[in-house]
């Protein structure tokens, strides 16, 4: 396929992710006082002629994503080159500016720097990394003649956006903004990230349940709460003052949303909390 120098400019927002690291979504997660997958599909707005969110079959109905246009992944467990391919796939016509939902640092000068940058004649337009000077693959815009080689690339066992680009013919852009591209995988970093973004703490609606000895300290079995907390930790703490408990929070164990969870795993609104003490003699 040759270049076409006026194909239409659609956006990908990927968030298809299985977010392993994190434990928890990261498209719903809250650095801006949205969803951070509502929050990238309104940077990309103003820059594509209209948004769509890659998706795993399994999410179609998720509602996080029910409500926006998609594109279902093709390929499984292959990650973000799954979505890419997809979307190119779906509009073989158009170029794709494609972006990682886990961008909580992207600012409108660097897509503005993208767009204004962009190649047509080059199989994609990408920034250099700030860390490592590779190509950044998932703020980028994939020209329509690349999606050939992307097939290849996928059935050679080629998984990697960023190899691909490495050794592809790609526009490459120095970072103004040496930050705007770091992406936030962990719980420890979602949490930093949320001190970096926020000068005062977002509110959260939380339902916590309690059993034992916290029942019997904080004199009620469960309530509903709002917290400017952003981890089961910072909550015990805030709690810990509220009731006097008098058990440490290494004495527990901590689940949201009924699975057992790490203190530092990320709070967004609507989950349902438990502390659970030790059993009886243990």
């Amino acid at each position: 396929m040759t270049a076409s120098p006026n194909a239409p400019l659609l956006g990908l927002v990927l968030a298809g992710g299985r977010s392993t690291r994190m434990q928890r979504d990261k498209a719903v997660l809250r650095y801006h006082g949205r969803s951070q997958l509502d929050w990238a599909c309104e940077r990309l707005a103003p820059y594509v002629q209209s948004v769509f969110i890659s998706v795993r079959p399994d999410q179609v109905n998720d509602p996080a994503r029910q409500s926006r246009q998609q594109i279902v992944d093709r390929h499984d467990s292959i990650g973000p080159i799954a979505g890419i391919a997809a979307a190119q796939a779906a509009r073989t016509d158009a170029a794709w500016l494609v972006l990682a939902c886990d961008l909580p640092f992207l600012s409108d000068q660097t897509l503005t720097q993208l767009c204004a940058a962009r190649d047509p004649a080059k199989f994609a337009t990408a920034f250099r990394s700030s860390r490592d000077g590779l190509p950044e693959p998932l703020c980028a815009i994939y020209e329509p003649h690349s999606a050939e080689a992307i097939r290849a690339a996928i059935a050679n066992g080629q998984q990697c956006p960023r190899k691909f680009l490495s050794h592809s013919p790609v526009a490459l852009l120095d970072q103004t903004d040496p930050v705007a591209l770091d992406n936030v995988n962990t719980s420890d970093e979602c949490v930093a990230a949320m001190n970096t973004l926020s000068s005062t703490r977002l509110l959260v609606k939380l339902q916590v349940q309690y059993y034992a000895l916290l029942r019997e300290q904080a004199g009620r079995s469960s309530e509903s709460l709002t917290s400017s907390a952003r981890t089961p930790h910072e909550l015990y703490e805030e709690l810990q003052v509220r009731y006097a408990f008098t058990l440490a929070p290494e004495q527990l164990r901590v689940a949201i949303n009924s699975e057992f969870a790490e203190w530092s795993q990320p709070l967004v609104d609507g989950d349902a909390v438990v502390f659970i003490p030790p059993v009886a003699g243990g």
